[in-house]
């Protein structure tokens, strides 16, 4: 059969490992191991696993092998295609595994809840062995060294391709476990079992849904339970964007699930997306796109960044932001979309804000050029306005106002339309949104060429207090730093922690930048105490998220990089330092000021986390490696 260029032949397909060992053990509060119920076999289409003659003269077939009784009677010859094969064989394996773990099943119990974010649920799913292609070029894994901030080998006029971040942008993002010929139930079949999914879920909506709140949880929800209420044939003509989004919520969920392994994690999660990205393929989504869509693409790119894939992550997001430009996004919805119920606009503003959102802080940490810079999208067009309603013209020329016969809200009744935490989550977006176009105009364009942030001292002061003035006018329980503040944050509303930590991180971040900046046309340098506090202030979010929130703090990339980057500035500042801020202290030795002194504890604590922190192995050695090296510079 004809198979897409890096496919090959393999004993087992994505279907017979999640089929074979879909059962999954998992850790209830008590410690007891407990067994998660297997999902049920998917049926097939016929033509698919039917020998070829069989299936050419419309006739049934009992599938035997070698041969159908049908062809034995006919004496003709009997052949399958590749598919049925590799199929077979995968029922063959998940018929001997049902036979091994039966008794196991039996002894099973419900899942515990996730109720304790440190109960380790191991996910034991067999994970097929990738299909790669036979032809990669040598010099794509070729990749020596690397700067301090992983963008290494830019190929200025090679011909031959290199990798431009990191060691693992050597492979592609999506393995390979798909032919050509598998179409959507393919995708269907590897499926895991529904409380396992269950699970997964849960896990997204409180660990990654916090920060980037762009999926509505009540619509995504009525969705899932509908799409797992069909029977297996209606769930085949499903519309393969749903289905994709479902994997890369799967995929997201598995990367903040406690394991034993991080490999056996990350290769889960890895098969997850790449059902994603197989689904959205199924859909055209290159021609065609919805805000689903859209959605499970900022996903996608947030998956590979935690999964060391920079550069990938980047790639993949200028598809992204053309189909959000195609979409219209961009543009305010009461302008060209006006008939669009309240509920439908909104959701058009929150996933605009979370796909700008996502390309300024990338583009923060990877120094290139911002592409979301077109919008006429007001950030206050983000109301808190609930109600789901549309305007209706009336014969006597008032405007009532009446409930949109198509939205979920009329065909799905609820009372719990919106979270109770909506509100503050539409405030943290506005907050994050007012950031996101800040720095994208001080910082993000100004680095992606190379020029001076400051063209003179006196505009560093007016620069630093429009941030302040922006700063002052969020809102306080997102801003503040006081650990005792943090800590009745963390007991009370882990949503709000995590928004909190997320905004102080890359808010400080962007003003270290601005205060170490120099210019030596213009007379700037770099203002010592101003960036060695704006770095503590932006590593010390990301230490109350090691301490609250250690599994989370173990997977957000970009939260690692910024804070392997804060410290690795505050090492290279203090390894310059001959003598004390204060004249006061003389001059005497660095280690007599307070600043320094503490800077520097700051530095050594991040080093103590690099080297317990989980991720890829190559991506966790440079870093250690380079700021270890930065702070033995510090020679006081």
């Amino acid at each position: 059969m004809d198979v897409d260029a890096d496919s090959a032949s393999s004993p087992q397909p994505p279907s017979a490992g999640l089929s074979a060992t879909s059962a999954t053990s998992a850790t209830s509060p008590g410690g007891d191991s407990l067994l998660l119920p297997p999902r049920k076999k998917q049926k097939r289409n016929k033509p698919t696993l039917s020998c070829e003659e069989c299936v050419e003269r419309k006739t049934k077939c009992d599938r035997g092998r070698p041969n159908c009784l049908a062809c034995v009677k006919r004496q003709s010859e009997c052949k399958y295609s590749d598919v049925a094969n590799l199929i077979a064989s995968a029922d063959r394996g998940a018929a001997h595994a049902s036979q091994t773990t039966g008794r196991a099943r039996k002894q099973s119990s419900k899942p515990s809840e996730l109720g304790e974010p440190m109960h380790a649920l191991p996910i034991q799913v067999q994970v097929p062995a990738a299909q790669r292609s036979h032809y990669r070029s040598a010099s794509l894994s070729s990749s020596t060294g690397s700067s301090p901030f992983l963008l290494s080998n830019i190929p200025y006029s090679n011909h031959t391709p290199s990798p431009f971040f990191g060691a693992k942008g050597s492979e592609h993002p999506f393995a390979n476990y798909w032919t050509s010929r598998g179409g959507l139930s393919e995708v269907i079949g590897v499926l895991p079992a529904k409380d396992q999914a269950d699970i997964l879920v849960a896990k997204y909506f409180d660990a990654v849904d916090p920060v980037y709140p762009m999926v509505h949880k009540r619509n995504f929800y009525a969705d899932y339970e509908r799409f797992w209420s069909l029977p297996p044939d209606e769930k085949q003509r499903t519309d393969p964007v749903l289905v994709a989004l479902h994997f890369v919520v799967y995929a997201m969920g598995t990367q903040f699930i406690h394991t034993p392994s991080d490999q056996e994690r990350a290769q889960i999660a890895e098969f997850y997306v790449s059902a994603s990205q197989q689904a959205l393929r199924l859909s055209s989504y290159l021609s065609r796109a919805s805000v689903r869509t859209l959605q499970a693409m900022v996903l996608i790119c947030y998956f590979l960044m935690n999964d060391n894939h920079a550069s990938d992550a980047w790639a993949f997001g200028g598809v992204l932001m053309r189909q959000a430009y195609a979409m219209g996004l961009h543009r305010d919805p009461d302008i060209i979309t006006p008939r669009c119920s309240l509920s439908d606009k909104q959701q058009r503003r929150k996933v605009w804000q979370a796909v700008l959102f996502q390309d300024t802080f990338l583009t923060v940490l990877l120094k290139l050029p911002p592409t979301a810079t077109f919008s006429d999208v007001r950030v206050e067009s983000l109301t808190d306005e609930l109600d789901d309603y549309v305007p209706n013209g009336t014969t006597n020329g008032s405007s009532d106002a009446v409930i949109n016969p198509m939205s979920i809200s009329n065909i799905a009744p609820t009372t719990d339309a919106f979270p109770p935490y909506e509100l503050e989550d539409r405030q943290y977006i506005r907050s994050m949104w007012h950031m996101a176009n800040l720095v994208q105009r001080t910082v993000c364009t100004p680095r992606s060429l190379s020029h001076p942030l400051l063209t003179t001292p006196k505009s560093r002061t007016q620069l630093i207090s429009q941030y302040m003035d922006l700063l002052h006018s969020f809102p306080p329980l997102l801003t503040t730093s006081d650990d005792a503040a943090i800590l009745n944050i963390a007991t009370t509303n882990p949503r709000l922690l995590r928004q909190n930590m997320f905004f102080r991180s890359n808010f400080w971040h962007c003003v270290m930048v601005i205060q170490a900046d120099e210019n030596d046309v213009g007379g700037v340098t770099c203002d010592v105490p101003g960036a060695l506090d704006a770095a503590r202030k932006a590593i010390g979010a990301f230490f109350h998220f090691w301490e609250y929130l250690r599994i989370d703090a173990g997977v957000w990339w970009v939260f690692q990089h910024r804070a392997f980057e804060e410290a690795l500035l505050m090492a290279r500042i203090l390894g310059t330092q001959e003598h004390p801020l204060s004249a006061e202290l003389g001059g005497g030795s660095p280690a007599s000021d307070p600043l320094f002194t503490l800077a520097k504890q700051d530095v050594r604590k991040m080093l103590d986390i690099l080297d317990v922190i989980g991720g890829a192995p190559e991506m966790q050695k440079t870093r250690t490696e380079v700021l270890r090296t930065a702070f033995t510079d510090i020679l006081w």
